[in-house]
């Protein structure tokens, strides 16, 4: 289904609308009803994914064009667009997608030429993994607490701690590593490249999680890297760390944005098809009214993702404010869509391989990361306050 809220929002230009097109067609013919359900091993299932998507070039979206990417820059709409319309059909095939531009981005935005020129191309062209590794078992929602050690040695870097819950851990064929290199606090993190051959990192535990991903914890034992693999400047790491966040955060919001789409949609198909006394379920004023607050939430949510990724695509610096207020309703209120989805399907909702069961196992898990709703309240609050 080509939503028809794409064609006449004032957010886009008409490269996105054939996007939005393409991207939703592509989705339809590859995944069809299959999408949430997986009968291979996740590992397998991403790298053909992977493939996929390459083959059909949508991972050129995640860098820039001067290294083999589709748009002069990241541009914010079309990778929004790409992760909603994935997650509609396919939450791994959102995951695998969103992970090229989140562990590369830093490289993107901050990286020199020749860490562009060897790793980006690669990332597009689906040849190279790509993870973003800044969790740590202490360190999540406050960054500026990361322990992880990179030792100044001659011309090297010696990394020595863990980073856990990271994404791809396990299958990447790089990170992107944030690591503490100065004083305590925020202004002594950098940023690196850690190819993961590197002697010294090892995979130390796979994490499942309700909603099967490949996720990991990494441990750093007296690990090797040479002082080129730092990322833009020394002690700049959580400037960049927000600044990347401050892209991709609105693209997790456009993911929730594609559950609860389809969530909506299959509430709607079952309640005119489902009788219950006579009447279809569509009939009842209360499953009405659920239909109608669906709706309404999912285009609120439509409309902070889009304004957020309008305003970064149109030169906005940062976009602090837009895309934690973006991220924090459309996460929060998908999760009241697709509740609601389940409770309209009553039995079948809970049960295990149905659309509603997946896609309320892969929703939970994006109040929480690049940031819990708690956080997102946080950095609003913050923003109005230093505006007043």
């Amino acid at each position: 289904m080509i939503e028809r809220e794409d064609l006449y929002w004032p957010f886009f230009e008409e490269s996105h609308h054939y996007l939005g097109h393409s991207i939703m067609q592509w989705a339809m013919d590859i995944f069809a009803d299959t999408g949430f359900i997986h009968k291979k091993d996740i590992d397998t299932e991403c790298s053909e994914i992977l493939a996929l998507l390459s083959d059909a070039g949508f991972t050129r979206y995640a860098v820039p064009s001067a290294y083999g990417g589709k748009t002069e820059s990241l541009d914010v709409r079309s990778l929004c667009l790409i992760r909603e319309k994935l997650a509609y059909h396919s939450g791994l095939a959102d995951f695998v997608f969103a992970m090229q531009g989140l562990g590369s981005g830093t490289i993107s935005l901050f990286g020199s030429e020749s860490q562009k020129s060897e790793w980006l191309p690669k990332v597009a062209n689906g040849t190279a993994v790509a993870a973003f590794a800044l969790t740590e078992p202490n360190a999540g929602s406050d960054v500026s607490s990361l322990a992880l050690e990179a030792r100044s040695d001659g011309n090297d870097y010696v990394l020595n701690g863990e980073k856990t819950y990271i994404s791809n851990g396990g299958i990447a064929d790089f990170y992107t590593l944030f690591a503490r290199t100065g004083a305590a606090g925020a202004r002594g993190i950098s940023a690196f490249i850690v190819p993961a051959d590197t002697p010294g990192l090892e995979i130390a535990e796979r994490i499942k999680v309700i909603a099967p991903h490949p996720l990991a914890r990494l441990r750093f034992t007296d690990c090797r890297i040479p002082k080129s693999a730092l990322i833009g400047e020394i002690n700049q790491g959580f400037k960049y760390a927000m600044a990347t966040l401050d892209v991709f955060r609105s693209t997790v919001a456009a993911t929730a944005l594609g559950f609860a789409r389809r969530a909506m949609h299959e509430a709607a198909y079952r309640a005119t098809s489902r009788k219950l006394f006579g009447a279809s379920l569509a009939d009842l004023q209360i499953v009405q009214s659920q239909i109608a607050e669906m709706a309404l939430d999912i285009d609120a949510s439509a409309l902070l993702i889009y304004r957020a990724a309008w305003a970064k695509d149109g030169g906005a610096p940062r976009v602090t404010r837009e895309a934690a207020m973006a991220k924090l309703h459309a996460t929060e209120t998908a999760q009241h869509t697709i509740d609601k989805a389940v409770q309209i399907f009553g039995g079948l909702g809970v049960t295990v391989g149905s659309v509603p069961e997946a896609l309320y196992r892969e929703i939970r898990a994006l109040r929480i990361y690049e940031g819990a709703s708690e956080v997102q309240k946080i950095v609003i609050a913050r923003q109005v306050l230093g505006e007043s």
